[in-house]
């Protein structure tokens, strides 16, 4: 089975997360994407960071049983802080038959060369990156490269968390039972 990795903090999930998924599934070979919630990104603040169990809660609840997208908590049981390279290799020995690929914007795929063992990443695994605003998609090194002709939303967690401090409206930003759980446990007030 080949599956796309989609790393994030997902703080919180959005409409924009799950369309991309979405292009991913319908317009790939891939068979899944599962979304891997980062319980502490290396190049992050944790300032601001809801709790990884409310943020994967989230994320269950905006994809509501969808057989193509999965959440997955698989770096909540690997050391802190998460590194890709120490994801796949745990991934790869659970499950020997699948293949997976990593999924990214071209805000991330600048930073690539950074990243703990890049070039074993960028010669050992699929990258299929799609289109960020205002970052060029370059190719830093990686093998296999797949740049996505996906749809350009501009919808960011950090503009999310923004509305909600200022009491402001989330609808078509966010699934609806995403919403309706901000505001009952008062998530990023």
């Amino acid at each position: 089975m080949k599956i796309g990795l989609f790393f994030g903090s997902f703080n919180p999930v959005h409409h924009g997360h799950l369309i991309i998924a979405q292009h991913l599934i319908n317009e790939t070979d891939l068979d899944q994407v599962w979304l891997v919630v980062s319980p502490r990104n290396p190049f992050k603040q944790q300032a601001g960071l809801l709790d990884e169990y409310q943020r994967l809660h989230l994320v269950h609840l905006a994809l509501e049983n969808n057989p193509k997208i999965k959440p997955s908590d698989i770096e909540f049981h690997l050391p802190r802080p998460s590194y890709t390279i120490d994801t796949l290799v745990y991934l790869e020995e659970k499950y020997p038959n699948h293949h997976f690929s990593i999924i990214m914007g071209s805000d991330s795929l600048q930073n690539l060369s950074k990243w703990k063992n890049a070039e074993r990443l960028m010669n050992g695994y699929p990258f299929y990156i799609y289109q960020r605003p205002g970052f060029e998609p370059m190719n830093p090194g990686c093998k296999q490269l797949i740049i996505l002709d996906a749809p350009l939303i501009e919808i960011s967690a950090t503009r999310v968390r923004e509305l909600i401090r200022k009491n402001k409206s989330l609808r078509y930003l966010l699934p609806e039972i995403v919403i309706e759980e901000i505001d009952k446990c008062s998530y990023y007030r």
